[in-house]
């Protein structure tokens, strides 16, 4: 609300925002303001299809999106849709994407990814969560960000920083992701919570760091309960 303040020898109208009291509240201001700080956030995985794109995010598991980028172009050269992927040696798939951490593991979750999107569904990636997280390395988190990305449906992935920065903020103190991904998503509105999850990811990798996070420069601070106190 404005309040009239001396500045020199003027009096000014000052616009300050009064800090939200409730969970809901903080989900909401944190929302708004982030929107202002990343207009323009966008996932930083490269992909062009859908198939791509959940294929990078099984990849991208304890996994920077960097180093995922820099392994899938050849990847995704050599094996472009479902259907390649599924008949592929797991052992040259690790090939393409041993510089990536658990790449065994990874590499047999992608060719069983492959297999049970041909003999399921016709090649195509599904569109319902339960659908999507029946296939091979895809949880919660990667079903969520396929859909609200690539498909433009309702998703909310919880990584580590939305984890971090949504307890930080008191809007939960729920450590589990699925809880908190169930605790935050009624407070969002359904179309804008995978880009509340983006945006929320920029800020904890630019600004709310685990390790002294930088308080100075964060558009947050007015309003979040740990502000300056890590």
């Amino acid at each position: 609300m404005p309040y009239l303040q001396t500045i020199g020898h003027e009096l000014l109208y000052v616009e300050i925002m009064a800090r939200p009291r409730t969970p809901k509240g903080r989900c909401l201001r944190t929302h708004e303001e982030l929107k202002t700080e990343y207009p323009d956030a966008e996932c930083e995985l490269d992909y062009k299809n859908e198939f791509q794109l959940l294929a990078a995010t099984i990849l991208s598991a304890q996994a920077t999106d960097v180093s995922v980028n820099k392994a899938t172009p050849v990847l995704f050269k050599r094996f472009p849709n479902p259907e390649q992927l599924s008949v592929a040696n797991v052992e040259e798939v690790e090939t393409y994407i041993n510089s990536i951490g658990l790449f065994r593991g990874k590499a047999k979750n992608l060719v069983g990814m492959a297999q049970r999107l041909v003999e399921e569904f016709d090649g195509q990636v599904p569109v319902s969560m339960g659908d999507l997280v029946s296939l091979p390395g895809v949880g919660r988190k990667t079903a969520n960000v396929v859909r609200s990305v690539a498909l433009g449906l309702p998703g909310l992935p919880v990584d580590t920083h939305v984890g971090r920065l949504a307890r930080r903020l008191a809007i939960t103190e729920e450590d589990d992701p699925v809880k908190i991904e169930l605790a935050l998503s009624p407070m969002l509105p359904a179309q804008e919570r995978g880009e509340f999850s983006l945006r929320v990811i920029l800020h904890g990798r630019r600004v709310c760091f685990a390790r002294k996070p930088n308080c100075d420069e964060c558009a947050l601070n007015y309003f979040c309960p740990s502000a300056f106190t890590l």
